[in-house]
């Protein structure tokens, strides 16, 4: 779904290999409407998705996890999970409407089988 996103222009972008120990996320979208119903402002809606805490790994690096004395457990998460991250980590980035970031393998909080449901408190 995301190997190959599309650009506004019908231009196409393939997304990056992160680098060293860090993480592709792709992050979820933010609800037009508040969960009373009120349409949210654009700029809320900005403020929203950069303090965003959930997203989905789309690709690890190759010296994500591999410092066993840092993870002795092995990694914290894979390409396919849904990971909970501190708000406002990692590097931004957007290709046309969809947002991503690149954060560091020790940034993953929590691993969650459903996404739905979590807002950052």
């Amino acid at each position: 779904m995301y190997e190959q996103t599309e650009l506004d222009e019908g231009v196409k972008a393939k997304l990056p290999q992160p680098a060293g120990y860090r993480l592709l996320i792709a992050t979820l979208a933010v609800s037009e409407k508040t969960e009373g119903g009120v349409i949210m402002p654009d700029k809320l809606k900005d403020a929203e998705q950069t303090a965003s805490i959930i997203g989905l790994v789309l690709k690890v690096g190759a010296e994500a996890y591999a410092d066993a004395d840092k993870f002795p457990s092995g990694p914290y998460c894979k390409e396919g999970d849904f990971v909970i991250f501190r708000s406002y980590s990692g590097t931004r980035f957007k290709i046309g409407e969809h947002e991503f970031r690149i954060i560091n393998d020790d940034t993953v909080e929590a691993v969650v089988d459903d996404p739905r449901g979590y807002r950052r408190a």
